[in-house]
């Protein structure tokens, strides 16, 4: 049996997984997030070793069988995080998550003092990525930053508190912008650039590897059997890859959950860094990534939900569906929204643009503004797939995992706005998990389900006209980004 943990930013997923793939048990437990400042975006590192014992007590209590038959643990986990330890392994201060917006400054200046670094990195320096935080923290809290021993990203740190080990794998790691994405290896002068020595990054592995057995103290803690084996994981979308098999050239997927991003899988590093384009390291060896990321994905349709009184998310999509049937055209005049919650990665590198509503008449209502925010997401989406088929990759279909996957009704507006098939599977929520616990079982050399993939549960194909008339108001969308872009930086003067 494999224990599959995905260290979330709202959750934190576990599943039990048998040698033919099958879910045995699943638990989770929420997490929140701190925003002590605006654009800021913290979590303690505690809460999620909290909520890792609290699931992994619920999958004891109610699979004991399963549970005391625990082989191997595989890890995914929320990427570019800065996990910042001292050199007796305790946090120097919270997390500081991808989202977290602070370090636009630093990332711009990395970006101007070494603008060919990003070939070598697979992406432009931006706010949210790892390396910018770390010169942040160097200049506003130098206290806190003189005594960091190590730099680990989120999921690590569960390592170290399972294993006792300092280790991350190649596909967190390229994460931070501190990889040489082509040789897999740490890139010393970026790491130089950030004020860090090459010995405060941890050992690099890859995600198929072995990195150490559960102490013996935290298995007693835990419950578990004597000997558990980690393997080193890896992030949350290439270990989301490995969860549904999309681990061959030319394999897309759009993952929808808190943030989003849409997915192509590569046999060399295809990066387009002036595009906004990430090329990353896939979590098993010889594998890469061409990625487009929007900072605000399903996210934005949990904020909508408040700001319209509805119930819950579900009651705003019956409440769309019933007001906007994905079979009539949408007029032009309709209102937009423009989904930069917490700014925009692909394409625009910028963290500090916010998002809008436009085209509000007094007779707009809370189904034309639910319908709008799922467009939007779309047409974010949108700009993000042309900037990953810039690179040269492929995205021939798409499969859709993540939280928004259970909307059959955005599932085919996404089918509409990008003109490609959408596919939606069985256990997609649980896409991570089911990676890490895959990884886990390739650790212990048990490598068969690595290119398995989840049974198509959905298709949805684009429809022709609607791909037409969504494109006339994609274009409008596209061409107000400037007009935000300006108006923000008019009202931060």
């Amino acid at each position: 049996m494999s224990l599959g943990i995905d260290l979330g930013t709202s959750e934190l997923k576990t599943v039990l997984m048998d040698s033919h793939g099958a879910i045995r048990g699943q638990a989770s437990v929420r997490l929140a997030v701190s925003r002590p400042q605006p654009g800021w975006s913290e979590q303690a590192p505690q809460d999620w070793w909290d909520a890792c014992v609290a699931a992994l007590a619920q999958l004891r209590s109610n699979h004991a069988d399963e549970y005391a038959a625990i082989a191997c643990i595989g890890l995914s986990g929320q990427m570019h995080g800065a996990v910042l330890l001292d050199c007796n392994d305790a946090c120097i201060r919270p997390a500081i998550l991808w989202n977290d917006a602070r370090a636009h400054a630093e990332a711009a200046q990395l970006a101007h003092d070494y603008p060919a670094f990003a070939d070598v990195t697979g992406s432009l320096a931006m706010a949210g990525l790892t390396a910018p935080k770390l010169l942040w923290l160097q200049k506003h809290e130098p206290q806190a930053f003189a005594v960091i021993d190590c730099v680990l990203s989120p999921k690590d740190y569960l390592r170290l508190r399972l294993t006792g080990q300092r280790i991350t794998d190649m596909s967190d790691a390229a994460g931070t912008l501190w990889l040489d994405e082509a040789r897999r290896a740490w890139f010393a002068p970026i790491v130089e650039a950030c004020g860090l020595r090459l010995t405060q990054l941890p050992p690099l592995v890859e995600g198929d590897a072995a990195t150490g057995t559960v102490l013996e103290p935290t298995a007693k803690q835990l419950g578990l059997p004597d000997g558990v084996v980690v393997a080193g994981g890896g992030g949350d979308n290439p270990v989301s890859a490995v969860g549904i098999g999309a681990v061959h050239a030319g394999d897309s997927f759009i993952s929808l959950g808190t943030s989003a991003a849409i997915v192509s899988v590569t046999e060399q590093p295809l990066g387009n860094p002036n595009g906004g384009v990430h090329s990353f390291c896939h979590a098993l060896p010889g594998r890469w990534y061409a990625m487009g990321a929007i900072l605000s994905g399903a996210s934005c349709l949990r904020w909508a939900t408040g700001v319209l009184n509805q119930a819950s998310e579900a009651a705003l999509l019956a409440l769309v569906e019933a007001g906007i049937p994905l079979s009539q055209a949408v007029t032009p005049d309709a209102p937009l929204f423009l989904p930069y919650l917490s700014g925009e990665r692909t394409p625009h590198n910028d963290p500090q643009v916010r998002g809008a509503f436009l085209q509000l008449g007094h007779d707009s209502n809370p189904a034309q503004l639910g319908y709008a925010v799922l467009e939007g997401v779309a047409f974010a989406l949108r700009d993000a797939m042309a900037a990953v088929m810039s690179t040269g990759a492929s995205v021939p279909h798409c499969l859709l995992v993540g939280g928004g996957a259970r909307s059959q009704y955005w599932a085919q507006l996404l089918a509409n706005v990008l003109g490609r098939e959408m596919r939606t599977l069985h256990n997609s929520e649980l896409s991570a998990s089911m990676g890490a616990a895959k990884l886990g079982f390739a650790a212990i050399g048990h490598t068969s389900l690595l290119a398995t993939g989840l049974p198509i549960k959905n298709s949805f194909a684009p429809d022709a006209a609607q791909y037409a008339a969504l494109t006339i108001r994609y274009n409008k969308y596209r061409s107000l980004f400037p007009a935000v872009q300006a108006l923000h930086q008019l009202s931060s003067t």
